[in-house]
């Protein structure tokens, strides 16, 4: 009878035991089965940088910047669209710093809606300035440069000239306001800006529309009194 009952405590006791460590076991599996499907991994794609395609312009870059650009922008006619008519002008590919410059402007659309902002009759009209904002922003986004002269390439300011005045700064270079032209209208030419400003053109059509220009109405500071727009600036074959 006590064996039988030894017995029976025996087999209980290991039941209990065996009960107790398949829970054990159960329980670890669980963890580590609930650890693993739970992790995932989430990789996030970093932006893509948008580039500008043309740099800021400087007086550092500049000139490396057109060298490069006038040999794939071989460009050499462009039509000014007046108030008073068209000008057809013949840019020189010799001056190519000076026609890869009014090459650029025009493609970013600089000139459109500036102003022949002094007319002197008789002598000249000169443009690619304005009162506006908007103007000061296009010159923010372009950049501030100038241009050096380059003024021994046989070019004269004849009638129908087209040629770049100097900065606005007093400097003793001549360095160019890259923004701005300006056309000889006068009869029998001024020849004595030669060797201080570069002609980088020449008017082929529109001489007639000059002369209109010149002849308006200014106040002392030689601003038409009336603005006078270039309402466009385009490439033409």
């Amino acid at each position: 009878m006590k064996f039988q009952l030894v017995f029976t405590m025996v087999i209980g006791i290991g039941l209990l035991l065996l009960n107790c460590e398949d829970k054990q076991t159960s329980k670890k599996t669980d963890t580590t089965v609930v650890k693993d499907s739970t992790i995932t991994e989430t990789k996030i794609k970093p932006k893509k940088k948008t580039k500008t395609k043309f740099p800021k312009l400087t007086d550092e870059n500049a000139m490396e910047f057109f060298l490069e650009y006038e040999k794939e922008n071989k460009e050499d006619k462009v039509r000014i669209t007046t108030d008073f008519g068209t000008i057809d002008i013949q840019l020189y590919d010799k001056t190519k710093f000076h026609r890869a410059n009014f090459i650029y402007l025009t493609k970013r659309n600089y000139f459109d809606n500036t102003q022949f902002y002094r007319v002197v009759n008789n002598f000249v009209i000169q443009g690619g300035s304005g009162d506006g904002m908007n103007l000061y922003k296009k010159r923010q986004n372009i950049g501030r440069y100038l241009l050096p002269p380059d003024t021994k390439r046989g070019y004269t300011h004849k009638r129908g000239a087209v040629s770049m005045p100097s900065s606005e700064i007093e400097n003793a270079y001549k360095l160019a306001s890259p923004y701005q032209f300006f056309i000889v209208q006068k009869p029998d030419g001024a020849y004595h800006l030669d060797g201080d400003y570069t002609v980088f053109g020449e008017v082929i059509s529109g001489m007639d529309v000059v002369d209109k220009i010149a002849a308006v109405e200014t106040d002392e500071g030689e601003w038409p009194l009336k603005n006078v727009y270039i309402k466009k600036v385009e490439l033409i074959d």
